[in-house]
């Protein structure tokens, strides 16, 4: 069976020279039968459903709020044995310095802290946000040990 498509008045008017606007496949005809196709539309695929992948917990156990410079400060001192008048400023400094590292994109190996290495920064419009990755190693113990390599000079 073959069906034919009807033209309209206004079709078969047109002198044959003279080229429409929109292209013949996309015309359709209001008083085509029902029955006609008038373009090849093909159903969409069926969604393809992800494989369920196990994920393991990897939650960070907070041990309490977060260190403020004035608790650092403390602790500075408490551990040094050095007055506090001298360790507030060598804080702040060092702070600054690991702040303009931070900022610069520069990747940070100071053990027993960690190696920080920068992965992408955005700009917003009153802060800069840096994201990074701290990679501790399970040997390095928080407080240094007596018998490793001391940063400071001994007192003589």
């Amino acid at each position: 069976m073959t069906t034919r498509r009807k033209t309209t008045a206004s079709t078969a008017s047109k002198p044959a020279g003279t080229a429409s606007k929109t292209p013949a496949s996309v015309k359709t005809s209001s008083t085509a039968p029902k029955s006609v196709k008038t373009s090849s539309v093909r159903p969409a695929p069926a969604a393809v459903t992800a494989k369920p992948e196990l994920v393991r917990d990897t939650s960070v156990e907070v041990a309490g709020a977060d260190l403020k410079k004035r608790e650092l400060i403390d602790k500075v001192v408490e551990r040094s044995g050095v007055r506090k008048r001298f360790a507030k400023p060598t804080v702040e400094a060092m702070i600054d310095i690991l702040g303009e590292a931070i900022s610069e994109g520069r990747g940070l190996n100071l053990q027993p802290l960690g190696k920080l290495k920068h992965q992408r920064r955005k700009e917003t419009g009153n802060a800069t946000i840096t994201v990074a990755k701290i990679r501790q190693s399970k040997s390095a113990s928080p407080a240094l040990d007596k018998a490793k390599e001391s940063v400071a000079e001994p007192d003589d």
